[in-house]
């Protein structure tokens, strides 16, 4: 199963950063002036309307809810690279850099999530979408949590293992949609 995880995981990245590099060329790194909390309630607005829409089956405007997991992973990654670069500075970083940056933050969330498979042997396929929205917004919940602690942390994960966790269970969401599995409401 690992192999195919592989594939469809690089898939779903895939049509994550093509977004995210065509907005790059369209807006340039505009995103940098975000500040963490920014980027939490960019992640928290997609995931709140997912979940909205996952409950009342139904939807008003055109994106849908795999539109929605990849502005989820693209805003994680924003802010992992906003972690990186440590905010301080607001300017421009140039696309060659921003692709590497963002190769580089998505391949460490992978390996995070190929050895969380070896240890839970990929319990998330039995999972539905309902659950990897909630987990999200419980994740977005820990991370306003940390920042109001001024990001400090007695004994748990920091901000930047949340952003890794929303990005991987928002890739979860797109596998399954690839695989046309809705979850355990389908």
């Amino acid at each position: 199963m690992d192999s195919i995880t592989n594939i469809q995981y690089d898939e779903a990245v895939l049509s994550c950063k093509e977004i995210f590099m065509k907005k790059t060329k369209d807006y340039g790194t505009s995103w940098r002036v975000l500040r963490l909390i920014s980027i939490t309630d960019q992640i928290f607005i997609k995931a709140k309307r997912i979940r909205t829409i996952q409950e009342k089956k139904s939807q008003k405007i055109g994106d849908n809810i795999q539109s929605e997991f990849k502005g989820i992973v693209n805003y994680a990654v924003i802010g992992l690279i906003q972690i990186e670069l440590d905010n301080a500075e607001m300017e421009e970083i140039v696309s060659d850099i921003v692709e590497i940056k963002y190769n580089q933050q998505v391949k460490f969330a992978k390996d995070t999530m190929l050895d969380k498979n070896h240890d839970y042997g990929e319990a998330w396929r039995d999972m539905s979408q309902e659950s990897f929205v909630d987990l999200i917004l419980m994740k977005l919940n820990r991370i306003r949590q940390i920042l109001s602690n001024d990001g400090v942390t007695l004994i748990s994960e920091g901000i930047d293992a949340n952003f890794v966790d929303i990005l991987n269970y928002a890739i979860f969401g797109l596998i399954l949609i690839s695989e046309n599995k809705k979850g355990h409401l389908a």
